[in-house]
């Protein structure tokens, strides 16, 4: 048997707006699979990158553990590691290199691994895995237990889905195996391999209550432009309703967390299978509180208040935008009404609502923004958190804009939010708005839908202001483009 280190390399510390929120998760993705080595056989041990203080940490566990292989397995459920955040790319290849030189195996995969291997090869990695990787991991273990030594190319001859150097140039063998059966796959997480009183600290000290995080499914069937899925492609692989409340009911016990974040792009899907994890969940002596991530389109009032019965207290829709123009631009597949209705029916369920916001989509204008803020004044969300169109390779989105990308390719930390192709407005604008969003949801929260106060009546100077400022810099612009035109 082997002796492998699992490990990934999102560091909480290396992003600042992630340490300012303190909402640390652990590593759902390497846990599961640093389980499925354990059941394996293998020796396993965890370097769990999230809370540590910095690659020092790491070099101290590859120091301690020597191991034969060191497996880079990134968190497929944290959305921040399916961008190339560059400080993490950066760190990644810097722990690959320290193996390397260590004498042991790498295999790197992960979303970023899957969109561009070259900088983790040719930073030590001997192998990477296209997309989850996993049908392909448990055909390679197997290969290099007992055969440490083999050559790389000795490896993987057969073997679909990876990535290596050969004769300095990537090489690609195309397509990757899918794991089929996730029904007991959640369950072979290595908790016990995690510091889990280092997370329970930093979320009492930060909220007063500690959250733990699971995943019921893996990958979403929609379509949206800018969605990317280099892991599970266009699948939505759920897994069974007594499993996840059997895992639900084991975290209780062993963990006693307060709350469940569900890691899941949708949660639930049918009515069926919240009925069903509701009762297995009542059978155990009941679940804990969580947070799940819908769409609007799947929310009737007979879901709405299965979920609340099954003790979701919070859902996150992909609202995007209030303008019905961008959100058709997107291929999202809803309408500003679903998103209206869907928070309504779940608020009088009895379950608070965030709407995630993206700004700066292809096309969008001052019109479509107007519109969005129209939306939340409408639809009163308890929180909302909001972006700006990020191209992630893969994507439609991405294919679009690919030719502007000269620059700036990924951002540095989740805080960037950089326009890295031409959108309508600058970076900086659209920064003006995501402060205006969140300080107008923020007082929609705390002051009745009429009031006039005068914290209200600043935030509409600021929208006037700002707006007006816009209108007329694209005047300028577009008068200083027509007398170009009339000159040529």
């Amino acid at each position: 048997m082997l002796s492998i280190l699992v490990c990934h390399s999102y560091f909480l510390r290396f992003d600042s707006k992630q340490v300012e929120r303190a909402k640390p998760y652990p590593p759902l993705a390497t846990l599961q699979v640093a389980g499925m080595l354990r059941q394996a056989g293998h020796q396993v041990a965890l370097f769990d990158a999230m809370l540590a203080t910095g690659i020092e940490e790491y070099h101290l566990e590859l120091a301690a553990v020597q191991p034969q292989v060191v497996l880079f397995y990134e968190d497929t459920f944290n959305f921040l590691s399916k961008m190339c955040l560059g400080k993490m790319r950066d760190a990644a290849c810097g722990m690959i290199e320290a193996a390397h030189r260590a004498g042991a195996r790498v295999i790197a995969c992960g979303p970023d691994v899957s969109d561009a291997p070259e900088p983790y090869l040719r930073a030590g990695a001997d192998v990477a895995l296209a997309g989850e990787g996993l049908a392909t991991l448990m055909d390679l273990i197997p290969k290099l237990d007992g055969n440490a030594g083999a050559a790389t190319g000795e490896l993987i001859a057969g073997l679909s889905g990876t990535f290596t150097l050969v004769n300095d140039s990537v090489m690609n063998i195309n397509g990757h195996k899918v794991l089929s059966n996730y029904t007991q796959f959640g369950e072979s997480a290595a908790w016990d391999l995690l510091d889990i009183e280092r997370y329970r600290s930093v979320w009492m000290k930060a909220h007063g209550y500690f959250s733990l995080n699971m995943a019921a499914s893996r990958g979403c069937s929609f379509r949206c432009n800018w969605c990317a899925k280099p892991i599970w492609g266009n699948q939505y692989l759920q897994r069974t309703a007594a499993s996840v409340a059997k895992e639900m009911l084991y975290l209780k016990a062993a963990f006693n967390p307060d709350h469940i974040w569900f890691a899941d792009d949708i949660f639930g899907f049918r009515i069926d299978w919240i009925h069903e994890f509701t009762a297995v969940l009542n059978a155990g002596g009941g679940g804990i509180p969580f947070t799940i991530q819908t769409r609007a389109d799947l929310l009737s009032e007979r879901m709405s208040v299965a979920l609340a019965q099954a003790g979701c207290k919070e859902a996150w829709l992909g609202a995007e935008s209030g303008s019905q123009r961008v959100l058709d631009a997107m291929n999202k597949g809803t309408t500003v009404t679903e998103i209206i209705t869907g928070r309504e029916r779940l608020k009088a369920a009895g379950i608070r609502v965030g709407f995630f916001i993206q700004l700066g989509y292809l096309g969008e204008h001052l019109a479509d923004i107007l519109a969005t803020r129209a939306l939340l004044e409408q639809a009163r969300p308890d929180d909302v958190g909001v972006s700006v169109s990020y191209p992630l390779p893969g994507t439609r989105f991405y294919e679009l804009v690919k030719e502007q990308l000269v620059g700036k390719t990924h951002w540095q930390d989740s805080d960037d939010l950089s326009m890295m192709f031409q959108g309508t407005y600058t970076s900086e604008f659209y920064r003006c708005i995501r402060n205006l969003i969140h300080d107008q949801v923020t007082l929609q929260t705390v002051e009745p839908a009429g009031l006039n106060s005068p914290a209200k009546r600043a935030l509409e100077r600021r929208w006037h202001d700002l707006v007006s400022r816009e209108r007329v810099y694209r005047s300028s612009v577009n008068e200083t483009a027509r007398v170009g035109t009339s000159s040529s």
